[in-house]
């Protein structure tokens, strides 16, 4: 086992100075793609150059980061146990935090919905908006509301797999599509490039959330309320 940790811990020193050494040798005061970027915006459909980066120029670079995350909530659905960690309950929720998110929540949710549908034009976006939303459902997690792990009968549990898949799934027909038509991987149809964008920001404005969500508790997802509750044969706290 020591030898491992000594292995280990002298892996991540070069790889640290590799990089270091990597950063180091960059050239400083040069503009770097800027100049690139800014002749390309009449083409990319909005008009905030992160934007244009992130989900045209560099769109695929979203697209596999939004992969990670839902492979992330796969595996944190698919561990074995309770919805919750073993040995712990929830508090009820204390009255100023029930007080706090009832008078807060409708207001992130008009937040997250401004980031997102300013994303276009200045800073914001999907990644913010989802931030701002998933907060949202945390708070509710918080106050012991139904949200991801007690579900709803409004929402079974396929519905929130949906809402957490969707967001990946369309990002990944908009890419195909275009290269079906005989273009390149995420090369948007002339004259759809900023609608296409914004449906894709709206869906993974809602995808990210419920992902964000779904992280928050670290345990997995129940297929029904009936499932819900600490392990049987073992006492909670």
């Amino acid at each position: 086992m020591r030898t491992i940790r000594i292995t280990l811990g002298l892996l991540i020193t070069c790889l640290v100075l590799a990089l270091g050494w990597a950063v180091w040798g960059l050239p400083f005061g040069q503009s770097g793609l800027r100049d690139t970027v800014q002749a390309e915006m009449p083409r990319s459909g909005v008009d905030n150059p992160v934007t244009a980066v992130l989900l045209n120029f560099r769109g695929y670079d979203t697209l596999l980061e939004v992969g990670v995350l839902l492979i992330a909530l796969l595996g944190v659905w698919s561990l074995p146990g309770g919805s919750r960690p073993q040995g712990m309950t929830t508090p009820d929720a204390p009255g100023i935090l029930a007080a706090f998110a009832r008078l807060l929540a409708p207001l992130m949710v008009l937040v997250a919905a401004y980031l997102t549908w300013v994303g276009a034009k200045a800073p914001g976006g999907a990644f913010q908006g989802a931030a701002v939303l998933g907060a949202v459902g945390v708070l509710f997690l918080l106050m012991q509301r139904q949200f991801i792990h007690h579900v709803p009968g409004w929402a079974p549990g396929w519905v929130l797999r949906v809402l957490a898949g969707v967001g990946f799934a369309i990002f990944l027909g908009v890419a195909l599509v275009g290269l079906a038509a005989g273009g390149r991987l995420l090369e948007y149809p002339t004259g759809w490039t900023g609608s296409l964008i914004l449906i894709i920001e709206l869906v993974l404005t809602v995808s990210i959330a419920v992902i964000l969500v779904g992280l928050f508790p670290g345990g997995p997802h129940p297929e029904s309320p009936s499932d819900i509750g600490p392990p049987r044969g073992k006492d909670t706290l």
